[in-house]
């Protein structure tokens, strides 16, 4: 079971069992509260109707003295305030013998009434003669009032003796199981708390011990296996997963740092077996000096080349330069490579200079140029043409190489095309293929559609790249 659908489950029922209690125990008060009120209500309707008949009296006598508005005010409203507890009155009933005592009070009470409305009239009438016989009346009646009062009193107590004794036992059972059920609700609550700390608190408690051993590097620390198929559990088998996963990655990258490791071995023995590249650099522009000198000035010119050459194949291929550069860069390999083919080969330039600032992989050019003297020109014994082409179209900078040989098949520019197909062959000055370039280009400006290619057999090729506009951030370095 899922740890969100326990806690939607036993959270809720709890909660719902202690609503029930709780909703239970108000129940059973308010029955008890409502037969208490009961009877209080009625103890106090008779100790009122008794008050209320002498307060009759007394502002009836004082009518009597002064027969004044204000004390005939006093006396209806309090007479009024009688007849109301009469008419409460008239809605109780008793059994038995109590019942003959509950109706000669109600007989009194009207008695009562009677004989005050009368005084009142013949007072209003100015009638001064009979009404002190009915005063003395109405004041024996009053007595008889209070004393019957105190009687019914008696009998609803009396009445209300067993209820009040089943009352008493209620609320002691009530007592007794309000203690039970707050015993079994902390029990509940007791087991409910363990049983969710032994799921979730504890296990998640050896996670973050387990965590804490692997940040610091004790990958042996073994992650305890948990009952279930809740999150935790899927948690621990996921954590032992990865731990699993990072030492077979740590194996396999102690391995390839100990391949790279050797591989540097031999690299740096195979470099120390080699020439200086700078010492040759130095060496030929001894040379060029020296065949200056001499006067061999196209032998001159030659070792000046070839140290650019070098000079420029030196710098980090990490670094980019500007089309300037390249091109330059260019025209230094084609001089050399004139030297070999001679008369065999024109190389033609097309640029445009204010596309020439534009920043570009470093050996771009070169590579791209030296795949058309060898696959191209190179078996031709005469009128072979190289253009290098640079001009501006619409939001990007198109540098075009074409040659006029033997063309290119299909399925090889479609294998280009497709970034699967290289032209490195062994003797490259740069070691750097088609492939390679593109790939370059495609990295450095983050497009994918950056080249293109025309060829047919016996008509040439045509390597086309469309490059994306954008401002030069390089400075023009001489090495």
């Amino acid at each position: 079971m899922k740890i969100r659908t326990k806690l939607f489950v036993f959270i809720p029922l709890l909660v719902l069992l202690l609503n029930c209690i709780a909703f239970f125990i108000f129940q059973s008060g308010k029955k008890v509260q409502e037969s208490y009120d009961v009877m209080m209500q009625r103890i106090f309707l008779y100790k009122q109707i008794s008050l209320e008949t002498q307060e009759n009296v007394r502002f009836l006598s004082s009518y009597l003295i002064h027969q004044d508005e204000n004390s005939y005010k006093e006396l209806i409203e309090h007479k009024k305030k009688l007849e109301m507890l009469q008419s409460l009155l008239t809605e109780r009933k008793l059994e038995g013998d109590d019942a003959f005592i509950l109706e000669n009070y109600k007989n009194m009470l009207s008695v009562f009434l009677q004989r005050e409305q009368s005084i009142i009239n013949q007072l209003v009438n100015k009638h001064l003669t009979g009404y002190a016989d009915q005063y003395n009346e109405i004041e024996k009646i009053a007595s008889f009032i209070r004393e019957d009062s105190q009687a019914l009193v008696d009998v609803e107590l009396s009445l209300y003796q067993p209820v009040y004794k089943q009352m008493l036992q209620h609320t002691a059972r009530m007592n007794e199981l309000g203690g039970m059920l707050f015993i079994l609700t902390t029990i509940l609550s007791i087991v409910f708390a363990i049983w969710l700390s032994r799921t979730i608190v504890i296990p998640i408690h050896h996670l973050v011990h387990a965590a804490k051993n692997i940040s610091a590097g004790q990958l042996d620390t073994r992650i305890p296996r948990f009952d279930g198929y809740d999150e935790i559990g899927l948690l621990g088998k996921t954590f032992q997963h990865m731990i699993e996963n990072l030492r077979i990655l740590i194996s396999k990258n102690m391995e390839i740092l100990e391949k790279e490791k050797l591989v540097r071995e031999l690299e740096l023995k195979a470099l120390q077996s080699q020439i200086n590249p700078h010492f040759l650099f130095n060496t030929l522009n001894v040379i060029s000096k020296l065949a200056y000198i001499e006067g061999a000035e196209k032998t001159s010119e030659l070792t000046v080349s070839t140290s650019n050459l070098l000079r420029y194949n030196l710098r980090k291929l990490d670094q980019p330069v500007t089309l300037r550069e390249e091109v330059e860069h260019a025209k230094e390999y084609f001089a050399i490579q004139k030297a070999r083919f001679r008369d065999r080969v024109t190389f033609q330039l097309e640029i445009d200079e204010s596309c020439l600032d534009q920043p570009i992989p470093c050996l771009t050019l070169q590579p791209l140029i030296e795949n058309a003297f060898i696959h191209g020109i190179e078996g031709m014994e005469e009128g072979a043409n190289i253009q290098l082409i640079i001009e501006e179209k619409r939001n990007c900078i198109q540098v075009t190489i074409a040659d006029n040989g033997v063309g290119m098949p299909y399925d090889v520019q479609r294998a280009i095309m497709n970034a699967s197909y290289s032209l490195t062959k062994t003797g490259h000055s740069t070691g750097l293929g088609l492939e390679n370039v593109l790939r370059r280009l495609q990295l450095f400006y983050g497009v994918e559609k950056i080249l293109d290619i025309k060829s047919a057999p016996n008509e040439g090729t045509a390597i086309i790249l469309r490059l994306p506009r954008r401002e030069s951030d390089v400075q023009a370095t001489y090495c």
